[in-house]
């Protein structure tokens, strides 16, 4: 595995206008905190394919890609979850071509792929980190987990509507 990169300094490439470079380089996108809830990435340090292109006018276009897992709780049953979650960003910098193609990762032509590639990782998150596709979750009145439990079922409650009804008394 590579050395671990947080940052790249892309001048060292010497890269002319459209000549383009593929690298792997090491990066770790860090944990993540979902409400309050705690999230690993496995591995902790990723191996990480970056497509790096000159533009005209001394300018970059990039594209990331990695895969990584993420290890805790699954956020409807509980059971430990741990998806793999495939990354595949691009960035554009282009000095002077307005706010839309500046990057927030570059400083001059320093990246910082450390930051880049936890933002791409978080974007890249599902809505909801579950254990599998089909989890049914927890029973909302008793928390029986109804993976484990698919017929579990609770008596209705009657309809408050008809109250009235029961205090009837035929004699």
């Amino acid at each position: 595995m590579a050395a671990r990169t947080d940052s790249f300094d892309l001048a060292t490439l010497g890269l002319a206008s459209g000549e383009g470079r593929r690298l792997t380089l090491a990066v770790a996108p860090g944990s993540f905190d979902f409400g309050g809830t705690y999230y690993a990435v496995a591995p902790e340090q990723i191996e990480a394919t970056i497509d790096v292109s000159r533009t005209t006018h001394g300018g970059y276009a990039l594209r990331l890609r990695f895969a990584a897992g993420l290890t805790g709780p699954c956020m409807r049953c509980l059971e430990p979850a741990e998806p793999k979650i495939a990354v595949d960003a691009r960035e554009v910098d282009q000095p002077g071509g307005g706010e839309e193609l500046r990057s927030p990762y570059f400083k001059g032509e320093e990246l910082d792929l450390a930051a880049w590639a936890r933002d791409a990782y978080a974007l890249a998150l599902p809505a909801q980190i579950v254990c599998r596709e089909d989890c049914a979750g927890l029973c909302p009145e008793c928390g029986a987990n109804l993976n484990e439990q698919p017929d579990h079922a609770h008596e209705r409650e009657p309809d408050p509507r008809w109250a009235k009804l029961r205090e009837l008394r035929f004699e």
